[in-house]
């Protein structure tokens, strides 16, 4: 690298590397991260200026100062002041940490984090080795902000944990994609938690050599409280850690300045009298922005209908189950409820969408939902992508072209195929119902049940309407685990409409069959949502309940957009 002259290595990761070098024209010292692979993907490189971008105007005394982003072969080099600290796991190996240590870096990360998010940004990865102490002041910074965000809020698709952004073991919840919720600053909060609880107990939370085993700890199963790993820990540490781990982000502390009142009264109770005695959480922990709660309100006879289908097709049954409302009415949200379940049994959720405007190109959603499954599997490890592929290649037959010609994706995993035989009108359609029967069979599986989501069945095209119903006539019969969701607009089908006489035909098919009809919210509900939005008795948002249904009818969407706006 020209114009610097490496010292030493720092660290040595499988996609990055750390020095210490000397800036040639000055001779200072600086810090110099930089990508490993010849080659770097198109994320890396995207994720290294992400980071540069971010940080580099965040002139705050707890982030390392970057001071340059320079091309380096096919790569970048990022080039950080060099603060003299090492990170906090590379420290833990060399010695342990008081309690008052512990509670004096957890004070300090909170300062960082408070002045990270007075500035919008949401860091997403806090855990030890981002974070870097200075071995004799004890002093506190946070590096890393490659998949930062400077969003208030954003949604995490189902992916393989092994593509997941941020490191599987300080994971939120909801980073996982499967919590139905979306990523804010309380992200943040959780990891967190979990750094504490790993330096005031010395191992983790939650650990498993199964990352599908370990998402599903991290949206289901409650840690083992950290004071009883740890005895020496105070029960108030340990009910501040915990309430960090929240599953649910409205349960965790809301904002820093609570923390930080929290933390500080046990760091001074144990100072002043070496024990910590028990006072109420979270007194000054007021939010200081609007934030509507993302749980859903009366909902709970739908969830558990959907949750009990689910449970039913993981025993080995095929159902179908569908969805119906107004645009807005949160058809998608209960749907979105069966991700818990789904991951608990490691099984597969798919989803595709019908569009109003492409209802010419056949069988859309259900390829949306195919090349879905394949980004899926495709983050696999080999091993288990070399046994999909003996799978797909026995029950697709010679006629795998068939399929790859709609899903590109599938030729990655088996293989390119020999064209498959020419064939017409009607004959044609059996084969590609045929062969997408034996697709959906294989991963259909009592020990991995597979959950298709298809939205907006209203705009379904006569093509898609028949594979439907041949699949789930044909799952039926062999017992397959699939569980069909379908969503639609009831305000737009009518008596005779192409998708009503399909769900006759499977009735009559004797298709296991279920429709959810989901209304406006109640008056509670709605009251419920607005009090536990603004923090106050139902009786004191009552007026403004009252105005929220007269403008919105109840529409969930809509109500939540009033509230916004």
């Amino acid at each position: 690298m020209s114009g610097y002259t490496i010292i030493e290595q720092i660290y040595l990761g499988s996609r990055t590397a750390v020095y210490r070098a000397l800036h040639n024209s000055d001779r200072r010292s600086v810090v110099v991260k930089v990508l490993r692979l010849e080659y770097p993907t198109f994320g890396e490189l995207v994720q290294f200026r992400n980071q540069y971008a971010i940080a580099k105007n965040l002139d705050l005394p707890g982030i390392v100062q970057l001071l340059n982003l320079e091309r380096l072969g096919n790569g970048y080099a990022l080039v950080m002041e060099d603060w003299g600290g090492l990170s906090l796991s590379q420290y833990l190996q060399q010695q342990s940490l008081s309690l008052p240590e512990v509670l004096d870096v957890a004070l300090q990360l909170t300062n960082i984090l408070h002045d990270l998010h007075q500035q919008r940004v949401i860091h997403k990865d806090v855990k030890p080795a981002n974070i870097l102490i200075h071995p004799e002041s004890k002093q506190i910074k946070l590096i890393d902000f490659s998949i930062a965000s400077l969003l208030p809020k954003e949604t995490q698709e189902i992916q393989n944990p092994n593509v997941l952004e941020g490191t599987l073991a300080y994971l939120a919840p909801e980073q996982t994609g499967r919590m139905n919720r979306g990523i804010d600053y309380r992200a943040d909060f959780y990891a967190l938690g979990v750094t504490l609880y790993q330096l005031l107990s010395g191992r983790l939370p939650f650990e498993s050599e199964d990352p599908m085993e370990l998402v599903h700890c991290h949206i289901a199963k409650v840690a083992v409280p950290v004071e009883q790993v740890n005895p020496s820990v105070p029960s108030m540490v340990g009910a501040i850690v915990a309430k960090l781990m929240a599953k649910n982000a409205e349960e965790r502390y809301q904002s820093t300045l609570g923390l930080r009142h929290d933390l500080q009264q046990c760091l001074t109770q144990w100072q002043t009298t070496g024990e910590i005695s028990d006072f109420e959480l979270g007194e000054r922990d007021l939010c200081d922005r609007f934030l509507i709660p993302e749980k859903l309100y009366g909902r709970e006879t739908e969830v558990t209908q959907l949750l009990t289908a689910f449970d039913r097709v993981a025993q080995g049954a095929s159902e179908l189950v569908l969805v119906a409302g107004f645009s807005g009415i949160g058809k998608t949200a209960v749907v979105n409820e069966v991700h818990k379940p789904i991951t608990q049994q490691k099984g597969y959720f798919i989803k595709g969408k019908f569009d109003q405007f492409n209802r010419n190109i056949p069988l859309s959603a259900f390829v949306q939902a195919l090349r879905d499954l394949m980004n899926q599997l495709l983050s696999e490890s080999d091993r288990q992508l070399q046994t999909w592929k003996e799978k797909l290649l026995e029950a697709l037959g010679d006629s795998g072209q068939v399929l790859i010609d709609l899903i590109p994706e599938l030729e990655r995993i088996i293989g390119s195929q020999p064209p498959a035989p020419e064939l017409s009108g009607e004959a044609s359609q059996n084969r590609f119902n045929r062969l997408f029967q034996n697709f959906i069979q294989i991963f259909a599986k009592a020990e991995r049940p597979l959950v298709l989501f298809i939205d907006d069945l209203q705009w379904a095209d006569s093509t898609s309407l028949d594979l439907m119903q041949s699949l789930l006539t044909e799952a039926q019969s062999k017992s397959q685990c699939l569980l069909v969701l379908g969503a639609y607009r009831d305000n737009e089908v009518f008596p005779g409409h192409p998708f009503l006489m399909t769900v006759k035909a499977l009735e009559d098919a004797n298709v296991t069959l279920e429709t959810l009809t989901l209304g406006p919210l109640s008056a509670h509900s709605l009251n419920q949502l607005i009090a536990d939005a603004f923090r106050a008795s139902q009786s004191a948002v009552q007026p403004l309940t009252n105005l929220v249904i007269q403008k919105t009818q109840g529409n969930p969407f809509f109500a939540t957009q009033f509230l916004k706006a």
